[in-house]
């Protein structure tokens, strides 16, 4: 089912995460308190009808999600304008082939154009939607179309949190208003820190000079006014090559997994220990992101018997200063780069066009 059901606040958010009762009840009186306070306060029907809606959204988007997981996701924005035989079309169904290839969901706004051949190159089995209900241009593709892992939603601002939340890569091709809103909002997450580090690719067509232009707009008005710093570039990388981009994803995982924070530090996940003399560079050429101590590596935190997929992996412990964004992906960069590679796990050439 696609429609949006009505509101049951008891579920856990993660069906894949075991939670007990006494863990989520608070949270759940949390709620209802905030709803007993709607009264109290006397809130316009118009305010109320709008949180209500948006409470049934995110309940049944959750709902969706939380059998899928287990499952990396890579969401792909750009143009429901696109015909299918445009450059970018073919693009994003290459993209979406390769990486269901590689077992990974695709996720993307259901609708035509980019986002249609996104799923088109993913097939049924490997995609998931995120449909807006406009009265014009915005339809379902007939590849998600009835399928149970979309979901119809009426608020931009819903949909672009299951977009950013629930995905482990995102891929940016040419589009208008809605892409570019889309593309600033990862990247804004990223840099403050609202959203942990994923790797963002803007897609350009072969030879083309969309996301290049956007790069050059932002070197020239934003770099050189000091809105933000040269580190920021490290948060998305530019190619117009599919297989580059497919490969930045993957390496992006070749050695870091995952990361969250525990007792004041943050804690990366680990694919495979590092090296004594890797942990010792790590050390040396990223204090700067210290708040203070050093960078340990270590067993998992009690605190993560939640995370029971990831019980075995190691872990890289530190006291983040939560300041530099752009570093801390330099970071990941530097970890996935400790070990030598095999010839087909090697990082894709960086392509930042000059500005």
């Amino acid at each position: 089912m696609s429609d949006i059901l009505p509101p049951t606040l008891i579920s856990p958010l993660n069906a894949n995460v075991p939670v007990e009762p006494d863990e989520i009840a608070d949270l759940i009186a949390l709620i209802r308190e905030s709803a007993d306070k709607l009264h109290a306060d006397r809130i316009d029907r118009g305010d109320l009808k709008i949180l209500s809606r948006t409470i049934r959204e995110l309940r049944y988007a959750f709902k969706v999600f939380a059998a899928y997981r287990g499952r990396r996701k890579v969401t792909v924005f750009g143009s429901a304008r696109t015909p299918s035989d445009a450059p970018a079309y073919q693009q994003a169904l290459q993209l979406g082939k390769a990486m269901a290839q590689r077992q990974w969901l695709v996720v993307t706004g259901a609708a035509s154009g980019i986002m249609e051949a996104g799923h088109r190159g993913a097939g049924r089995e490997h995609s998931m939607g995120l449909n807006i209900m406009l009265p014009f241009e915005q339809s379902a593709n007939e590849i998600i179309r009835g399928d149970e892992k979309l979901v119809n939603m009426k608020y931009f601002f819903t949909r672009k949190l299951m977009f950013v939340k629930e995905c482990d890569a995102v891929v940016c091709l040419p589009g208008g208003f809605g892409t570019l809103d889309e593309a600033l909002e990862v990247l804004t997450l990223l840099q403050t820190g609202k959203r942990d580090m994923v790797p963002v690719v803007l897609l350009d067509e072969p030879g083309g000079a969309y996301w290049h232009d956007f790069h050059k707009f932002v070197d020239r008005h934003l770099l050189r006014t000091a809105m933000i710093s040269d580190v920021d570039f490290s948060l998305y990388t530019i190619y117009d090559n599919v297989e580059r981009a497919v490969e930045e994803i993957m390496h992006f995982y070749r050695v870091y997994s995952g990361m969250r924070y525990i007792r004041k530090q943050l804690v990366f996940r680990l694919q495979r220990p590092l090296s004594d003399d890797a942990l010792a560079e790590v050390n040396q050429q990223f204090a700067d992101l210290l708040a203070r101590g050093q960078f340990v590596q270590r067993d998992a935190f009690k605190e993560e018997a939640d995370d029971f997929r990831y019980a075995g992996l190691p872990r890289l412990a530190f006291h983040f200063n939560r300041r530099n964004y752009g570093r801390l992906r330099q970071l990941i960069d530097a970890i996935n780069a400790s070990q030598p590679p095999a010839i087909e796990d090697a990082p894709p050439e960086k392509k930042l066009p000059p500005p």
